[in-house]
């Protein structure tokens, strides 16, 4: 398997090893860069000496001699500068790409727990345009570093050759452009930061918007939520202003002050043009040298707060550019029997200082189908999730006489599968949200969920399209493609919590018998309120607010368990009242 291009990359969170990853790219760069700016000059000098020559009446040879000159310097420099351009684009959308790899590598290495506090909003503006923000800056820098530093050295250089005292006089503006962009930084920065992250609110506002919109209308929100939506797009509207009016409103003052000393270079020139010291082709040239120096040193003092945009940016990238890390993708899992040993297993979520379980105690094996119920809010779905491995627990989770803990993450996924409350359908066809990529024979778990009638009414059949969160279905179609999809690999273990509450009971029931006989070399451990096909899997753990906890087979919790039989028996009355 091809390693990531970003592994070798060392200290992902030092942003000169972007330069250095790319070394191919930025020799290039300065290469081009120092060919291109150094040999910019040549252009002005040349133009005013074909200008002399006009002003002579020197020879058609000579003129023509000078202007295929002046056109081939030209394109010399043009193709030297577009080299130049290419080597830094290229050496941007690398960075970039490497960025987001690492951004995205980092989230999906968090854990489970680490997810659940971060906001949906806020990282993808971090992913996308804080990472656009930074790359854009360093892009910038490293343009002109040279475009811009290279040339201005180029110029002045060049201008001294010319006269010194002009030169000195007429540049003394120059550098007090660039100490005012470099006294407003700070605003800039101040006023950045609060755009970037009332962006991030935003971001996080919409996500919420496009997920509840359902919710929102059928309760009459629409309008409140519009109208506090609008009320922060304002904001950030203002925050918007703030953050660019200075950066680019700014650009013509500096261009104003950087060029307070053409009236020097006017006078002083044009009396060295009466004077006969100076041609007018020499008058040319440095008046030429002279306005683009005073524009580089305008770009030079809006590059300063743009650098600054952008490393507020890299700061709130920098916390998720963590070394690359690859998944460990080796399994050391029995392939035979499964067994699993659960020894006073008891649960706290992070944020609680109450358990939610206490001192589970249960074995299972392959082949069994073992039922979880109890009271609202007694723990089942929580036990469910404990046996994921994704927080942490107390006791003892051995699987096949190992400890879950002591399974990597990729183990762990390989043999245990797991069905939550909420289907998560992607916005695809119904054949890629079951395989999820994998080129797999989908035929008989569709038959297992009894899907397969369904097909049938489906001109696209497996290729129908579920839409965003599977919309163009009902409830229990989405129920059956995520049980199926849960069902696929036959893992060791298989969790199902809830999977049938969309169901009708007869197809429950008929997808129980399919489990049955159809996963015998599979664990499930089945969560749900319903009892009705409880009478048909092996054991049952009944789960009490207080935390107690009873065992047995249906027929056990049936003469032992008052609450078990009431559940039971007021389900089965409602439902021999529904037919």
């Amino acid at each position: 398997m091809k390693k990531p291009r970003i592994e070798p990359l060392i200290q992902p969170d030092k942003i000169i090893n972007y330069w250095k990853k790319e070394k191919k790219a930025v020799a290039f760069i300065v290469i081009f860069g120092l060919g291109y700016n150094i040999s910019t000059v040549m252009g002005p000098i040349y133009q005013g000496k074909l200008l002399d020559a006009l002003l002579r009446g020197d020879s058609f040879n000579a003129i023509v001699q000078l202007a295929v000159i002046f056109v081939l310097l030209i394109a010399i420099i043009q193709l030297m500068r577009h080299m130049k351009r290419f080597y830094t684009r290229r050496f941007a959308n690398s960075t970039s790409a490497a960025m987001r790899l690492i951004i995205y590598n980092n989230i999906i290495n968090k854990s489970y727990i680490d997810l659940q506090h971060e906001n949906t909003g806020d990282l993808m503006t971090r992913a996308l345009a804080d990472v656009d923000l930074c790359v854009d800056g360093m892009r910038k820098f490293t343009t002109e570093v040279f475009d811009t530093g290279v040339l201005m050295s180029a110029y002045f250089v060049t201008m001294l050759y010319y006269d010194v005292k002009i030169t000195i006089l007429g540049a003394l503006f120059i550098p007090v452009a660039m100490l005012i962009a470099e006294k407003l930084k700070d605003i800039i920065y101040k006023f950045s930061i609060d755009y970037r992250v009332k962006s991030s609110v935003i971001t996080g506002m919409t996500y919420d918007y496009i997920d509840n919109a359902m919710l929102y209308r059928i309760n009459g929100l629409e309008k409140q939520t519009r109208e506090k939506y609008d009320l922060e797009l304002e904001d950030l509207q203002n925050k918007a202003i703030k953050a660019n009016i200075l950066e680019n409103s700014m650009q013509p003052i500096y261009n104003v002050v950087a060029m307070l000393g053409v009236i020097m270079v006017i006078y002083l020139g044009g009396t060295k043009v009466i004077a006969g010291s100076w041609t007018v082709g020499n008058f040319s040239t440095y008046m030429i040298m002279f306005a683009a120096l005073a524009a580089k040193a305008s770009s030079a003092a809006k590059l300063f707060n743009s650098v600054q945009k952008s490393r507020i940016s890299w700061q709130r990238i920098k916390p998720y550019l963590g070394e690359y890390r690859t998944k460990n993708t080796v399994q050391n899992i029995m392939k035979d029997h499964t067994v699993l040993n659960i020894e006073k297993l008891t649960f706290y979520y992070p944020e609680s200082k109450e358990s939610i379980i206490q001192s589970i105690n249960l074995t299972a094996r392959q082949g069994e189908i073992i039922g979880v119920t109890g009271a609202i809010a007694s723990g089942k779905t929580t036990l469910g999730l404990s046996l994921l491995g994704l927080y942490p627990y107390t006791g003892s989770i051995r699987i096949d006489g190992k400890e879950l803990r002591g399974y990597s993450e990729y183990e762990r996924s390989q043999m245990i599968a797991y069905l939550g409350h909420n289907p998560q359908l992607l916005s695809d066809t119904i054949y890629n949200n079951i395989t999820l990529g994998s080129n797999e024979d989908i035929t008989a778990v569709l038959q297992d969920v009894c899907f397969d009638t369904d097909l049938e009414v489906m001109p696209d059949g497996v290729n129908t399209l579920t839409g965003n969160r599977g919309i163009r279905l009902s409830g229990g179609q989405q129920a059956r493609i995520a049980l199926a999809r849960t069902l696929l690999n036959k893992s060791k273990i298989i969790i199902l919590d809830d999977p049938f509450s969309a169901v009708d009971m007869k197809t429950e029931e008929k997808i129980i018998s399919n489990l049955k006989e159809h996963y015998q070399d599979c664990l499930i451990i089945l969560i749900s309120h319903r009892l009705a096909v409880f009478s048909h899997i092996n054991r049952i753990v009944l789960l009490h607010n207080d935390r107690t906890v009873e065992y047995g087979t249906h027929q056990e919790l049936m003469e032992k368990s008052e609450i078990y039989a009431s559940i039971y028996n007021l389900q089965q009355l409602a439902g021999d009242s529904n037919e």
